[in-house]
């Protein structure tokens, strides 16, 4: 017997064989959307008004469109049903109670899962602005997004107070992700509680590095224990450190820079647990700086000043806030600026992020593949025409079978 809102249909066809998001099924096929919801244990076994493949779409355009409900981003998901000739059937859209309930059983584990089977790091030898010499150039940062304030989000993430120790209108979410400067691509991210502090959740990400990555971050991920955690798979790290850490004069190098060691904070006077680095002092002097000329100081685990002189990688720092540029493209351009997510549940937060944070990668690789084919950096790509081509193509090509 069909459900509210369903009409039972004469054929076997499934209306999941029907839906099409444009880029979205380009990026994250049928047959992949299905192999990870069947992994996940998250198979529907009838043939309901909406089947998690359905779902999964659902919750991507739902990212895709954040400004829209969820009744209007339904009817861009199956936007010419009534005409394609294929389609012999009849389907209304769900109401917003059954779409809620549908993501609520469908959870954050296929999202992450199709996240996990996606995020790689985009760019070839001939990507420009890529790579360093033999490194690819790999960021890592952190930033919060806002919920619902529903007393579920509030006691799970937790929210921050202001400097007058008042609570702040909404609780947040913390996610610290991986990307490629040179593409913006997020290769891997960790999602968790406000109070969780970005180098916790960093340590779930340094699994996805290795020979051939440096990997830039900002003074907040300074401490040895995080530093042998990014560095133990092989990877190369260049980091800003803070201004009070003690930096030991060991060696002078010909470029300017010297080695020195680090050490945790419990064995600063013995020393007696150090790692070995290499520093890089500089000041950035210019019109917009009038009177600063506190050095920055950089740690690195490229010893040798003849594979990277200091200069070269004191520019090549600045390559970290493409980072802060992938976060403006998500958070401001992608989700919309000051937009507070929908989800009420924690789940449906993680879901929510998961699926941003699919979205924003399918965008990217559209984007990578028009650089590479024109010859040109993918940063000369604007983000937000990419995504209005990409919620164009929602339109025009939805309900045609990928």
């Amino acid at each position: 017997m069909p459900r509210p809102g369903q009409v039972k249909l004469e054929t076997d066809e499934r209306l999941s064989d029907r839906i099409a998001v444009g880029l979205l099924t380009r990026s994250f096929p049928p047959e992949l959307v299905d192999r990870v919801v069947a992994d996940c244990g998250r198979s529907g076994q009838r043939n309901r008004l909406l089947p998690p493949r359905v779902v999964v779409y659902f919750v991507l355009a739902m990212c895709l469109f954040s400004g829209q409900g969820y009744e209007e981003v339904a009817r861009l998901l199956t936007h010419g049903l009534t005409w394609a000739k294929r389609w012999s059937g009849s389907w209304q859209v769900p109401t917003t109670a059954a779409i809620s309930r549908a993501r609520a059983k469908l959870g954050p584990e296929p999202l992450k899962a199709l996240f996990a089977s996606v995020a790689r790091p985009l760019a070839t030898e001939a990507t420009r602005g890529a790579f360093y010499g033999r490194w690819r150039l790999m960021a890592v940062d952190g930033t919060v997004f806002d919920v619902p304030d529903s007393q579920e989000n509030a006691a799970h993430f937790g929210r921050p107070k202001t400097h007058r120790t008042q609570r702040c209108a909404y609780p947040q979410v913390r996610v610290v992700a991986l990307a490629e400067c040179g593409t913006h691509a997020i290769t891997a991210a960790a999602v968790g509680r406000f109070t969780t502090s970005e180098p916790v959740l960093a340590r779930e990400l340094f699994d996805h590095l290795g020979e051939g990555d440096l990997l830039l971050a900002d003074r907040g991920f300074t401490g040895l224990e995080l530093w042998r955690a990014a560095s133990a798979g092989g990877a190369d790290l260049l980091w800003r450190i803070r201004s009070h850490q003690v930096l030991p004069v060991r060696e002078e190098l010909p470029d300017g820079s010297y080695l020195s060691d680090i050490v945790t904070a419990r064995d600063h006077r013995k020393r007696a647990d150090p790692e070995a680095v290499r520093v890089i002092e500089y000041t950035l002097d210019g019109p917009g700086r009038p009177g600063q000329d506190a050095p920055y100081r950089l740690i690195t685990t490229v010893l040798d000043p003849d594979a990277a002189p200091a200069t070269e990688l004191a520019a090549l720092y600045h390559q970290r806030w493409e980072f802060e540029n992938t976060l403006d493209e998500l958070k401001t351009h992608q989700r919309g600026p000051a937009q507070v997510l929908r989800s009420r549940s924690p789940e449906g937060v993680e879901q929510e992020v998961w699926a941003h944070l699919l979205v924003h990668h399918a965008i990217r690789t559209l984007m990578h593949d028009a650089a590479a084919q024109a010859g040109l950096d993918p940063d000369r790509l604007s983000f937000t025409r990419s995504i209005r081509l990409a919620r164009r193509q929602v339109t025009a090509q939805a309900a045609f079978s990928p």
